[in-house]
């Protein structure tokens, strides 16, 4: 087993006793908590957000994925280069700097006044985001044992979820009382406490024998993930076999591929692929990756059913959407006690199968229904994705050695940000597809763009069958991306059962990971 390195960040010698456990460790917790608090707070501020700012801005379907993929794809594109700066530069110095980049890009959506600045701005706070988060969850094994680690990470997922529910309530209510704009202000306060809380409570750690930034395989990175959704939020307009479609298809696999070939030749890649190759490390991150796929697919269709659909104003969709929010932070705090008694595997299995139940109880859900079915799917869709999550992710960061917890984070965070990017890309596709093909023919060209547009025109026109029509439709698309999510955690929950080892080591298994973060710290 690695032993945990002291607060420098560097790896104690070898044969070496462990050190005593740092007393500020708890209140640096604190500061982690106060940063992944931003992140989660955000997420569903904006997902809330999208209807409002579709009716007000005239954003289509596909322009409202890009507001939210914005974000994502630069998160997910950075994310690996971000570990290493923290590697390289300090891990509280690139934290602080990243939180204000996140402020920076806030700032600027406030102020936007149309689609393109607020998805320019979304992709700053992407780039903060992306120093946030890898980072955040770095600094945990220098400072945690791995007997306490486990509570660690999932206090610290805790934090990014009671953001969640957090997000949609205060959202709903500035939403309600104030202009569109101030769902981004809200982060200026939320900043500025995390920020501080790192400054004073947060020591530095660093690893100043991690491998450089790669500019090239950052631009691959970015390129080929840009490419790719790019041609899944297309498709439903120009069609999957439109030329342009399959072009740009083409060009972002063959940029992957691009990023791969180097990484596998670089001889201190910034993508660690001899992480990859440690089963456990790989099959609880394609977990939690599938994870994210569903989650944020779910949390992009789901405001404007519960907004537009259902008549609610913007803070009566943020109170709606708890049900899903509390099961998730339930889950969150039951499952280390469950992880202890039947293991990581059998909880992740468990968790994907009620998140399967759950999503095949929502793909019923028909046009007319009262909330309280949606709520009562939605509590076990969360209590699903928090059983699911959290192991996951413990299981995954429990086989990174000390020394690689920047990079190998990063990539842990990488993969899965790439699952949520893909997942409001593709199942927002699939809904703004069946959504369309829906409508009844001769309806207006705007009622297509989104269920909001056509309550706009339906109020406009005085036509009722319009209405009608369209909330039957996104009722009808909203069923079938349910489906589609059942049956991902279905064949989730198998893969699960069938191939994660019935008990996660606490590090890499001699020969595997250990030589790849010994050669890395040469």
């Amino acid at each position: 087993m690695t032993t945990p390195a002291p607060l420098t960040g560097a790896a104690a010698p070898s044969g070496a006793a462990a050190p005593a456990p740092d007393p500020r460790r708890w209140w640096a917790l604190g500061a982690m908590v106060a940063s992944m608090l931003v992140l989660g707070f955000d997420l569903t501020i904006l997902n809330v957000a999208l209807p409002t700012m579709a009716g007000q801005l005239g954003a289509t379907t596909g322009q409202q994925q890009w507001m939210a993929d914005a974000y994502v794809v630069v998160f997910a594109a950075l994310m690996l280069p971000a570990g290493l700066l923290g590697d390289r530069f300090g891990r509280r110095r690139m934290l602080i700097t990243g939180l204000g980049i996140f402020l920076a890009g806030s700032l600027v959506g406030s102020l936007a006044g149309s689609v393109e600045p607020v998805i320019a701005a979304r992709a700053v706070m992407g780039v903060g985001g992306a120093l946030v988060m890898p980072l955040a969850l770095a600094v945990l094994p220098s400072l945690f044992a791995p007997d306490e680690r486990g509570k660690a990470v999932g206090i610290v997922t805790a934090a990014s979820a009671l953001g969640l529910p957090l997000g949609p309530i205060v959202g709903g209510f500035l939403l309600d009382h104030f202009w569109w704009g101030s769902v981004f202000l809200i982060n200026v306060p939320m900043v500025a406490i995390g920020t501080a809380a790192c400054a004073f409570l947060l020591p530095e750690t660093r690893d100043p024998a991690a491998p450089r930034v790669d500019a090239l395989s950052t631009l691959l990175t970015a390129a080929g993930l840009g490419a790719l959704i790019y041609a899944i939020i297309e498709a439903p307009n120009r069609g999957w076999g439109s030329p342009l479609v399959l072009a740009v298809l083409g060009a972002g696999a063959a940029l992957i591929a691009a990023l791969v070939v180097r990484e596998r030749r670089a001889p201190r890649p910034m993508l660690d692929l001899k992480l990859l190759g440690h089963r456990p490390f790989l099959l609880n991150t394609l977990a939690a990756t599938l994870v994210m796929f569903i989650l944020s697919g779910l949390m992009f269709v789901l405001p404007p059913y519960l907004q537009a659909v259902l008549g609610n104003d913007a803070f009566g969709t943020g109170l709606r959407m708890l049900p899903l929010m509390g099961g998730l932070m339930i889950a969150a705090k039951g499952t280390p006690r469950l992880c202890a008694r039947f293991g990581a595997r059998g909880v992740i299995s468990a968790g994907l199968v009620v998140l399967t139940f759950a999503a095949l109880l929502g793909s019923r859900t028909a046009d007319g229904d009262a909330y309280a079915f949606t709520a009562l799917w939605l509590s076990l869709a969360g209590l699903g994705f928090g059983f699911a999550m959290v192991p996951a992710m413990t299981a995954a960061l429990a086989t990174l050695p000390p020394e690689r917890a920047g990079s190998g984070s990063g990539l842990l965070m990488t993969v899965r940000q790439v699952g949520s990017a893909i997942g409001i890309a593709l199942l927002g596709s699939l809904l703004a597809g069946v959504y369309a093909d829906g409508l009844p023919g001769g309806a207006p060209h705007a009622a297509a763009d989104s269920v909001v547009a056509a309550h706009l025109v339906a109020a406009k026109t005085g036509d009722p069958r319009l209405l009608s029509a369209a909330d039957s439709a996104y009722v009808h698309g909203m069923g079938v991306v349910l489906l589609v999510c059942a049956v991902a955690a279905l064949a989730t929950a198998l893969l699960a059962m069938a191939l994660l080892p019935k008990a996660e080591s606490a590090g890499p298994a001699p020969g595997e990971v250990a030589p790849a973060a010994a050669d890395g710290g040469q």
